[in-house]
């Protein structure tokens, strides 16, 4: 499995940073976890193929996490040629389907009319989609919004799980434990702490519990770039630490 973190940041309009969106790769699966803003022209920046992508799974319905799906699907459909004829399979908690009609509507094609076949697949918190023979999708609940979920992605015997935006929680650490990478959102330092986001000391107690082989932070909004993330993680996390970028990548 290969793992890119295509954009890394947040609401916050940054330089460096477009918003969130990470992709997965495994045998012939190619899946975008969230697509806000930024992500689409950010994959043709690092030179990844976007016209490969098999799967998009939502975490939530925050503009930062979404608005470049309607980009993709335009672009699917318009920017290349021949258009794109394999077919898309969009996941998420309940309510993404209507989100997409919504998006889709307002701008007027809707997600069926595309000319290439789309599915919307709502898995319930605590659900479990098999892709194909080696790649499984599994959701949670996570306290950010009501519909939020985090995800637990594995394929050729590893293991990543993906936070979204989270609260602290220490049932997710416990659901993410001895992961191979947890992605971590790492939102705003302790001085700012809001109860639907992480600060670096809140994931380091995540990560505590769950004790991945490697952490990688991410979602990260201006102010807590001033905090040495690192530095206040290994307080009480000893594993290895990535503060990601737009375009950092590992293959497990």
């Amino acid at each position: 499995m290969r793992l890119t973190t295509v954009g890394t940041g947040t609401a916050a309009p940054v330089a460096d940073r477009v918003q969130a969106g990470h992709l997965v790769e495994s045998g012939s699966v190619k899946m975008l976890l969230d697509c806000g803003s930024g992500v689409s022209f950010r994959l043709a920046a690092l030179g990844i193929d976007w016209r490969t992508i098999t799967h998009v799974a939502l975490t939530h319905f925050h503009a930062d996490h979404v608005l470049d799906v309607p980009t993709l699907l335009t672009a699917w459909r318009y920017g290349t040629l021949p258009p794109r004829s394999a077919p898309l399979e969009i996941l998420g908690p309940p309510g993404t389907a209507a989100l997409i009609d919504r998006m889709t509507e307002t701008l007027g094609v809707r997600w069926r009319e595309y000319g290439f076949p789309v599915a919307i697949r709502e898995m319930v918190p605590g659900e479990r989609v098999v892709i194909d023979d080696d790649f499984a999708v599994e959701s949670r609940s996570v306290p950010h919004t009501p519909e939020s979920v985090a995800y637990l992605i594995e394929g050729a015997a590893q293991r990543i799980v993906y936070s979204g935006d989270t609260g602290y929680d220490e049932g997710f650490a416990r659901w993410a434990t001895d992961c191979d990478i947890l992605l971590c959102e790492c939102s705003l330092p302790a001085s700012m702490a809001i109860p639907t986001h992480l600060t670096p000391e809140q994931v380091g107690s995540i990560a505590t519990i769950a004790t991945p082989r490697l952490l990688a932070v991410t979602h990260m909004y201006p102010p807590v770039e001033s905090v040495d993330i690192p530095a206040v993680i290994a307080a009480q996390h000893a594993g290895p630490v990535v503060v990601c970028h737009d375009g950092w990548n590992t293959e497990l």
